[in-house]
């Protein structure tokens, strides 16, 4: 639970040669005094209430927001109802059901797995309003007019229940204004909660009090967001488009208002403003394309009805070449072409001097490329500042112009600097904000410099710097960030959900991370702590990739954590969990003919794997990003698993022309034999071999789960920040329950009448000139592993046994042309060749 003091650690076992004293670390005090007190009305003083509890939902509007919003509700395992407007005819929920429907279809999906979508219940406003009755948290998400959304609420208001959470996701329009047509009783209980889209995977959501608003609403709805849907929460002011749309509609105006004072097309603008200065590949124009040039428009012309007392107002435009592309119907990737187009396998620009297409060349000046490639931030700007150069003025300019907007709003729009900066982060994909740029950069030369370009007139608008800029020397420090309506430092927020997460994302500026106790540690892996009692295992490889260092110190930290701790984590300080085997390595090995180094390799891997299954404590994969190949190996042998719901696990090997030989074939093996112990193993082999054999990577957590690469009991989180601290509890609770290492059983397998009905599958799918004969190579040695090769079905083998048929063919495999240029062809070019 949250808040919950951590338990007093038992000295360590007499005789043992690791036995030391535990230590109490800073994160230990810090878990053991996060208890705060949260009064209910009426609560008896000193004792802690636990947040409301959400477990049914209704949306409100099944548009592509609305419907989002339901899928990531039961994505978390809340009932969602999602209502539409009735369908005339027979079935008065048509219309929400084809919402449903649709969702299955939407890419990138919003669903964890397709069946999820059977658990939103479709309703209607004329005849389903009663299902609001048992609802806790309501959410409108229908179109952005403050005339249908309040005629909505004043309909729905006299079927909420009592103490039911409402709140309205719209992007921008006043909270205060919806909440006036709603009963003073539910007016305190309503607050605007804005997703941002695709909600399942954009970090952000504001939340957005009333004047009435009652604090531990909002508590409670941010603990809830936080914790059960995993998201990242800021707390905004009612001002139009609130933090992160305030900032980045403007961020978008001023850079396609420079783009075209200087005359950088659009190609240029998109590889500068892209990765080169810390935002996402898709940079401008692009980014429009996918958004849409038509809703890019509405938005842009809608915040700037809505900024009258903005001194920037006039700037929050398109260009009128955009506005043409609209007119055209060239709306973007919706329609095969916007700012961009495809002509067979060229890519096209659209050039507004010719009013037509010409091919896209998307790259900097060379000029440019050098000071965009130095890595101190300071010179980096410093540089772009003093150059002459256009494109070198374009991207002062860009930047300038957007630490100008927000200092000035600071104080209207954010409580802090932090939320500001981490608002840009989680909504719109900056690795950092405008105001960890501007401090990494120097804070007073910078604001000095923007001083000289507001007095010289080369700035947007005259409205001079806040006061306050020239009284701190940033806005970020150790301990708190900035204030500018308050006029001091604000720390964060003490919410017991937020103690859940030992590893926040954190602003520049501030403390670094609490790098805990380290006990052993070679090059390759780290063995370390938090709390004296549990122990962590990180890899510090490249992409956390397992070669022989990874695996020599894998073997060797768990012989000391069993000796040191009453349990293991294996965990990754940041994605991916791993890539899998050091694919260098074992070119390297090739490239010698080294097969015998290449047989210990993988027999080492064996035991790396093993070793975790087989130590004498407990051992709790911690994941998050990708666990493919080996790296998915060795979450399989852990005993228990927590994965964040963004988890993305397969067993990949066929795509280098491998099979799994780390034990995950003898893993699926066992598990198909646990599932069945006196039945037929071959229906759950049957899709464990389609699983291999085709390389599928599971898109959540939930559905590794139904690949088999995660079991029904190991738990999914959706905060991927609270991973660490669930591994923890879970790992601790089988020590408390007299862990003993698993008793190794006979494995039931499919033997050789399952082999040959999945080599019939492989000789049909040859024969139709589906795979190759290097396809159905690998894939007969994945299905003589996964079947326990020719042996009678339903005969019982060791776990030795099913370990040598995945290591012996998998270095065959390795001997062969193919193998080493599917191999080869990955690490040059990160995609699998089908040879």
């Amino acid at each position: 639970m949250p808040g919950t003091p951590a338990r007093p650690v038992p000295p360590a076992n007499p005789g043992s040669d690791a036995a030391v004293r535990p230590t109490t670390t800073p994160m230990e005090e810090k878990m053991s005094s996060v208890l705060k007190t949260r009064m209910a009305p009426g609560g008896d003083a000193g004792v802690a209430q636990r947040p409301r509890q959400i477990r049914r939902a209704a949306v409100l509007g099944a548009g592509v927001m609305g419907a989002q919003i339901a899928a990531h509700l039961v994505n978390a395992g809340v009932e969602a109802v999602l209502f539409e407007l009735p369908a005339e005819g027979g079935d008065p929920d048509a219309h929400a059901r084809k919402a449903i429907q649709g969702l299955r279809k939407a890419q990138p999906t919003p669903l964890a797995e397709p069946a999820v979508a059977e658990r939103i219940v479709p309703a209607n406003y004329e005849t389903g309003l009663d299902q609001l009755a048992d609802c806790d948290f309501v959410i409108e998400a229908i179109a952005e007019r403050l005339d249908l959304k309040r005629d909505l609420f004043a309909r729905i208001a006299p079927h909420l229940p009592e103490g039911v959470l409402l709140a309205s996701n719209t992007s921008g329009l006043s909270i205060n204004a919806l909440a006036e047509v709603l009963p003073d009783a539910v007016r305190e209980r309503f607050c605007g909660v804005h997703f941002f889209n695709p909600p399942r995977y954009m970090p952000l959501v504001e939340l957005i009090p009333s004047r009435a608003t009652r604090s531990e609403v909002l508590d409670d709805l941010e603990s809830f967001l936080v914790g059960t849907l995993g998201k990242g929460v800021l707390r905004a002011e009612d001002t139009p488009n609130f933090v992160a749309n305030r900032i980045g509609v403007f961020s978008i105006a001023a850079t396609l208002h420079h783009a075209e004072r200087l005359g950088i097309p659009a190609d240029v603008v998109d590889a500068l403003t892209g990765p080169a200065i810390g935002r996402p590949k898709s940079a401008t124009f692009r980014t429009a394309d996918v958004v849409g040039l038509d809703t890019l428009q509405h938005v842009v012309t809608g915040s700037a009805k809505l900024l009258e007392a903005d001194p920037w107002q006039a700037y929050i435009r398109l260009p009128d070449w955009l506005d043409g592309l609209v007119a055209q119907g060239a709306l973007g990737q919706k329609t095969r072409r916007g700012v961009y187009r495809k002509e067979g396998k060229a890519i096209q620009v659209f050039d507004p001097e010719r009013g037509d297409y010409r091919p896209a060349r998307q790259q900097a000046d060379e000029a440019l490329q050098a000071i965009l490639a130095e890595r101190d931030p300071a010179k980096k700007l410093a540089a772009l500042h003093d150059s002459d150069h256009p494109q070198a003025q374009f991207l002062w300019a860009i930047q300038r112009d957007v630490f100008h907007y927000a200092a000035y709003w600071l104080g209207d729009i954010a409580d802090n600097a932090r939320d500001l900066d981490l608002a840009m982060r989680w909504g719109f994909g900056w690795k950092l904000g405008p105001f960890e740029t501007w401090q990494a950069a120097g804070w007073r030369r910078v604001a000095d410099w923007i001083r000289a370009d507001i007095d010289a007139g080369r700035a947007l608008v005259d409205a001079p710097l806040p006061e306050w800029v020239a009284q701190v020397d940033g806005v970020h420090r150790p301990e708190a960030s900035w204030s500018a309506r308050g006029h001091n430092w604000q720390p964060r927020s003490d919410l017991p959900v937020y103690q859940r997460q030992y590893f926040p994302d954190r602003v520049l500026g501030e403390a670094e991370q609490e790098t805990g106790v380290t006990t052993f540690e070679t090059d390759a892996v780290r063995l370390w702590h938090l709390q004296a009692d549990v122990g962590i295992l990180s890899f510090r490889s490249p992409q956390h990739a397992i070669g022989d260092d990874v695996l020599a110190g894998v073997l060797e930290a768990v012989a000391k954590a069993e000796g040191r701790y009453r349990a293991l984590v294996l965990w990754q300080s940041k994605a991916p969990f791993s890539v899998g085997a050091n694919l260098k390595q074992v070119v390297g090995a090739l490239e010698w003919g080294d097969y015998d180094a290449l047989a210990d390799m993988v027999a080492r891997f064996q035991q790396a794997t093993e070793c975790l299954r087989q130590a004498r404590i407990p051992v709790v994969g911690a994941v998050r990003g990708m666990a493919l190949g080996g790296g998915c190996e060795f979450v399989m042998h852990c005993d228990h698993v927590v994965a964040a719901l963004e988890s993305y696990m397969g067993l990949v090997e066929a795509g280098v022309g491998l099979i799994p030989a780390g034990g995950g074939c003898k893993e699926l093996a066992r598990r198909a034999s646990a599932l069945t112990p006196d039945g037929d193993v071959f229906p759950f082999i049957r899709n464990y071999f389609e699983t291999i054999a085709m390389g599928k990577v599971a898109g959540s957590a939930v559905e590794a789960r139904r690949l088999g690469l995660l079991r029904p009991s190991d738990t999914v989180v959706l905060n991927p920040h609270e991973i660490l601290h669930v591994a923890h509890a879970h790992a601790r609770a089988l020590a408390e329950a007299g862990y003993r290492p698993p008793l190794e059983t006979p494995v039931r397998v499919a033997g050789k009448a399952g082999l040959a009905n999945l080599k019939a599958q492989l000789v049909n799918m040859h024969a139709g000139g589906f795979i190759s004969d290097h396809d159905y190579a690998v894939a007969e040695r994945a299905a003589a592993a996964l079947c326990g090769g020719e042996v009678e079905a339903g005969s019982t083998v060791p776990e030795a046994w099913l370990l040598k048929l995945e290591r012996e063919p998998f270095v065959e495999l390795l001997r062969t042309d193919k193998t080493r240029e599917r191999i080869v062809h990955m690490l040059k070019t990160g995609k699998p060749l089908r040879n």
